[in-house]
């Protein structure tokens, strides 16, 4: 019987899977398995290349499945002398780096939780999450070593070039046994420093599921060269960027530093990445870098997520890269629904959608009701499992074809003189004006239509009356009459979640602590 990763159409992928097929791409069971040894040792093969760190600064960095299998023994090794023991905490805040990947896999080869945290995490971020998991020790580095002073019963190890010498004295083979229920990584969803995002309990088996996203929603398959950008501190960069291409034996590139979009398309051409999966944001700097033509590429695949991607960027990658940038949707929850199928000759994916369900999946927009909402209403989708639908907190709506649509989150619904709007809609009308590079809509009170839209933006030129009616005007003429911004404020930037996304909340909080122009 053929494997599930030698079916690329989508034909094939209905008619073949079943989620016990999923376990046959992996060494361990039911009862034993452990991801480090299925994403890092049982791929040792000379020095094969696992990872290409790609800096900030122009450097490359090759690390193979054999060197990080050695250092992520060796750092099992240390782990168990210093006294940590299985189930307790390791937190890693370090970039994409060889010393990240030797703490990572070196704490789930013990068989202790690995937490990844962001990077430019400040104190009061760094603090309540260290307060939530109580980390034993944590990997950072000198710079950010203080951040976690006063923190009781907690360990701070920088690995730097003496730490990672001395490592030597550890044996380069660590037995990596552990249930498949154990947990193996906390994993915190992006949020702000002041709201403690709840902490996901990923255990080992949860590599198995993973590959539902990995086969098709960024198309993995062996023999690609996949890059993905985004930090393994959250769940794209981690799961789909990390993980899952490793746990197929796939050579991957990371991206470590300031993110740059000239840099990361040199590394496209350097490497010949074939296969790319990035956030919304990615592709849009790249775009406005207006680097991309000085460029050459071999990407055949290409994937998106965590926000939909605009008209206008979505037509830069098709024309760019010869490709439609496909999405994948899911939360760190529930896990990925919703995919484009990159690879699939035979799946017609339409721009703006979020693609159908995952093979042998269940999503539905549903009413206030619970009842399916029929094609073109908006409603929240939800997912079936198990015994019941689970909300995603996210608005969308279905087409006469089956193909789903975003249509923002719950609470980015703008309800105006009795007219429901998506931000997410209004948006990217706006950012189809030329000058426009960034665009966050609101809904701001407003006595006579109970709300109105707000419009921040960012652009090329200098913001006046007139440019302000120029956006007004060509929303307006792309969605209804009613559905334009009263409002609009000219911004330098908008605030991010750290996942790179638009904070609306934000906006919105800070709009509720000021009072709102009259309309």
């Amino acid at each position: 019987m053929t494997r599930l990763t030698e079916h690329t159409s989508y034909a094939a992928a209905q008619e073949h899977f079943s989620p016990a097929r999923l376990w046959e791409l992996f060494d361990g069971n039911r009862d034993s398995m452990n991801i480090a040894h299925e994403c890092i040792d049982r791929h040792v093969d000379g020095e094969r290349t696992a990872v290409i760190l790609v800096h900030a600064d122009g450097r490359d960095e090759m690390l193979s499945f054999g060197q990080i299998a050695g250092d992520s023994a060796r750092f099992a090794h240390y782990l168990a002398a210093e006294g940590i023991r299985p189930g307790d905490r390791v937190a890693v805040m370090l970039e994409p780096s060889r010393a990240f990947y030797m703490a990572v896999f070196g704490a789930m080869k013990l068989g202790a939780i690995a937490v990844p945290l962001f990077t430019l995490f400040g104190p009061d971020g760094i603090k309540l999450r260290l307060d939530d998991c109580s980390p034993r020790l944590l990997v950072t580095t000198a710079e950010k070593a203080p951040l976690a002073a006063g923190m009781p019963d907690l360990r701070v190890l920088v690995p730097d070039a003496d730490f990672m010498a001395g490592l030597a004295r550890f044996e380069p083979r660590f037995g990596a046994v552990t249930r498949a229920d154990a947990v193996a990584i906390y994993q915190y969803t992006s949020g702000t420093t002041r709201e403690l995002p709840e902490a996901v309990k990923h255990t080992h088996r949860s590599i198995v599921t993973l590959m539902l996203a990995a086969l098709y929603g960024t198309g993995l398959r062996p023999g690609d060269r996949f890059l993905c950008p985004s930090s393994p501190a959250w769940g794209h960069g981690l799961w789909h960027g990390t993980l899952a291409p490793l746990a197929l034996g796939i050579t991957i590139g990371a991206y470590a530093g300031r993110f740059d979009a000239e840099r990361l398309l040199k590394a496209l051409e350097d490497h010949r990445f074939t296969n790319i999966s990035a956030a919304a944001t990615h592709y849009r700097m790249m775009r406005v870098s207006g680097a991309a033509p000085r460029y050459r590429h071999a990407l055949e695949k290409l994937s998106f997520t965590g926000e939909p991607i605009d008209g206008e960027t979505a037509a830069f990658v098709e024309t760019s890269f010869g490709q439609l940038a496909r999405s994948m949707y899911g939360t760190t929850e529930i896990g990925v629904v919703l995919v484009g199928y990159p690879g699939a000759a035979d799946f017609a994916f339409k721009p703006g959608s979020l693609g159908k369900p995952v093979p042998g999946g269940r999503v539905e927009v549903q009413d206030a009701e619970g009842k399916p909402c029929p094609p073109g209403v908006t409603g929240e989708l939800k997912v079936w499992r198990r015994d019941g639908w689970i909300a995603t907190k996210d608005l969308g709506r279905i087409d006469a074809d089956g193909y789903f649509f975003h249509a923002g989150r719950a609470d980015d619904v703008i309800v105006s003189a009795g007219w429901t709007m998506s931000a997410v809609e209004i948006e990217d009308a706006i950012l189809k004006h030329p000058d426009v590079r960034e665009a966050a809509a609101i809904g701001v009170p407003d006595a006579l239509r109970g709300q109105v839209v707000k419009a921040f933006v960012v652009a090329n030129r200098p913001g006046d009356d007139a440019f302000a009616r120029e956006i007004q005007d060509l929303v307006r003429s792309r969605l209804s009459q009613h559905e334009y911004p009263r409002q609009v404020a000219f911004a330098t930037e908008l605030p991010k979640t750290p996942a790179g996304k638009v904070n609306r909340k934000v906006l919105r909080d800070r709009e509720a602590a000021t009072p709102s122009p009259a309309a």
